[in-house]
């Protein structure tokens, strides 16, 4: 590895070649303020605010490299006055609504002003006159906030590869805007979210669903009953300042019922359901040799982007819903049934990492007999600010469990939360239903990490099964070119369409860009998934036991008639334009 040195306000130091000076005065404790830089995602430039002294020259620190004797300064008045006036020429034109804006305290802006001591504005300039692009069922755009940063262009692009939002215009009038301004709903966006986890102020957040809640939790008439998915309970608690990947499970069910939901389940109980479905599903098709690869239809992003941009391939898609809509659906049928309760009067919320279950949620071929297996999702964002509303005291709540018969959880339902979980699930299940021998190791480490595709084999009575999983779209489209291709054959894929899965969904706390720099939030906030599901003394779906009572009770077998009644759906080709 060729190394250079270079000098940082008087500090020598050696990096390898092709490191930029702002990750070389990082690395010996010299913080460089940001705005547009966003760690292996977006290094243009753009806003200057990194800027640094070379000479007689002020530079970009994210994109200029390190080299042989360069003589760096980062401290010098004229440093300070560039970066303060382009801080402040950006605040000239920004929507300045700090304290009514649902970034407020979490904007990098805000942030950056206060770290340069910018107490006045010497400029007042042009403002935005646009409305915001509410349309979206999960995205709202208020480009009036936007600071043209490109960070959520260079997501949608370069790690989604869905190409929704792109600059426009040239000059002052430059925007970020989808093609020919429609609205985000009218274009080939996939509802991920990431734009929101990328942009560093509010000029992009998820469409909430608080009041709606509040409302119906409010109505003596209706029973409003809560499910959580994994993902949340290892990330809520950073809403409160507690650690990157801290498990808050029994903190957040006792938080649920203090809101006041009559029932709090577990999203797990629908992870368990869709493994017995998803699986029985795989084995009929392998039996047949058709429609293969079977490819997971639990992330509604990724069923999306394939109706979007491999349409030919919505047949691979397995039919089961995701394991949210499952249970919502068993809640309006199963639950009503067993409770006495008519399914009209019955309010399902779901609290979900993704900003995408909105979307999903409102999706026609999700609904029976007239009614949305769930009416309202929240984010975990949402849900901690109901939290705070309620004045409830979140760090200090006791642990309590959920409620059953759909609050119990299995190891391998929790681990869906985590890119490779849904595969390592499945095959805990598949291999002893088709061996009848127990798994001696279940922890399969081979679909675990965050590489952006893994591949997995295992062998099932003479036969060896190939999987791929893959985490972010970019990562996605290589592995359905690749089969398109023939390069390479798999009888199962996975996908999750947010890097590193749920754990790090649209939904989930917003961490800034330093923090991203220092700690991948994928890593910390998985190894507290496999932790929970370490700690459960159930960790194989079919092993269940009220998975188990649901079908000798109601559905009869894995994707029998009732089952594919409630519990499976269809997709729609979409046209790109």
């Amino acid at each position: 590895m060729e190394l250079v040195k270079l000098t940082i306000d008087g500090f020598e130091v050696e990096v390898p070649k092709g490191t930029t000076v702002l990750e070389a005065a990082r690395k010996i404790g010299i913080e460089i303020p940001t705005l547009c830089y966003l760690k292996d995602v977006n290094k243009f430039g753009a806003c200057r605010v990194c800027v640094v002294e070379v000479g007689p020259r002020l530079l970009a620190s994210c994109t200029l490299e390190a080299e042989n004797g360069m003589v760096v300064k980062t401290n010098t008045q004229k440093v300070r006055e560039a970066r303060k006036a382009v801080v402040e020429l950006i605040l000239s034109n920004h929507k300045r609504e700090c304290t009514t804006c649902i970034r407020s305290e979490n904007c990098e802006l805000q942030k950056v002003s206060k770290e340069l001591n910018i107490r006045d504005l010497r400029f007042e300039g042009e403002k935005t006159h646009e409305d915001i692009d509410s349309a979206s069922a999960s995205v709202v755009r208020d480009p009036e906030k936007c600071i043209l940063c490109g960070r959520c262009i260079a997501t949608c692009s370069e790690v989604q590869t869905v190409y929704a939002i792109n600059f426009a215009r040239r000059g002052f009038k430059t925007k970020v805007s989808p093609a020919f301004n429609k609205s985000l709903a009218d274009t080939v966006c996939i509802n991920c979210g990431q734009c929101i986890m990328a942009c560093p102020v509010g000029a992009l957040h998820e469409k909430e669903n608080i009041k709606e809640v509040w409302m119906a939790i409010s109505n003596p008439e209706k029973f409003v009953v809560v499910q959580t998915a994994p993902a949340v309970r290892v990330a809520l608690g950073e809403e409160f300042g507690m650690p990157i990947g801290t498990r808050v499970t029994g903190k957040m069910v006792a938080a649920l019922r203090r809101l006041g939901f009559d029932k709090v389940f577990d999203t797990d109980f629908g992870a368990d359901l869709t493994i017995m479905e998803e699986g029985t599903e795989l084995l009929n098709r392998l039996n047949k040799g058709e429609r293969l690869p079977l490819m997971t239809s639990c992330c509604p992003g990724w069923v999306k982007f394939v109706e979007h941009y491999y349409p030919e391939m919505t047949e691979n898609l397995s039919t089961c819903k995701s394991p949210s809509e499952m249970e919502g659906a068993l809640i309006k049928t199963y639950f009503a049934e067993k409770m006495g309760i008519d399914p009209k009067n019955i309010v399902t919320v779901s609290i979900m990492p993704c900003v995408g279950k909105k979307f999903e949620g409102q999706r026609e071929e999700l609904s029976h007999n007239g009614l949305q297996d769930v009416d309202y999702v929240l984010t975990t964002r949402e849900l901690a600010q109901m939290i705070k509303e309620a004045g409830i005291d979140f760090v200090n709540l006791p642990d309590e469990e959920f409620d059953n018969p759909f609050g119990e959880s299995t190891g391998a339902g929790v681990i869906f939360g985590a890119t490779g979980g849904v595969t390592e699930a499945a095959l805990r299940t598949i291999y002893e239903i088709v061996t009848g021998k127990e798994l001696e190791n279940i922890e399969i480490t081979a679909v675990r990490g965050v590489e952006g595709i893994k591949e997995a084999e295992i062998e099932l009575n003479g036969k060896v099964v190939k999987a791929a999983i893959a985490h972010g779209l970019a990562n996605a489209r290589r592995v359905l070119e690749m089969v398109k291709s023939g390069e390479k054959h798999y009888d199962f894929i996975e996908v999750m369409a947010c890097p590193g899965g749920c754990v790090t969904g649209g939904g989930q706390p917003i961490v800034d860009a330093k923090t991203r720099e220092r700690v991948d939030v994928r890593v910390e906030r998985a190894k507290a998934i496999y932790e929970e599901d370490r700690h459960l003394p159930i960790r194989k779906s079919h092993k269940n036991p009220y998975v188990i009572r649901l079908y000798e009770e109601f559905l009869g077998e894995p994707n029998s008639h009732k089952s594919h009644e409630l519990l499976h759906t269809h997709y729609v080709k979409r046209e790109k334009y």
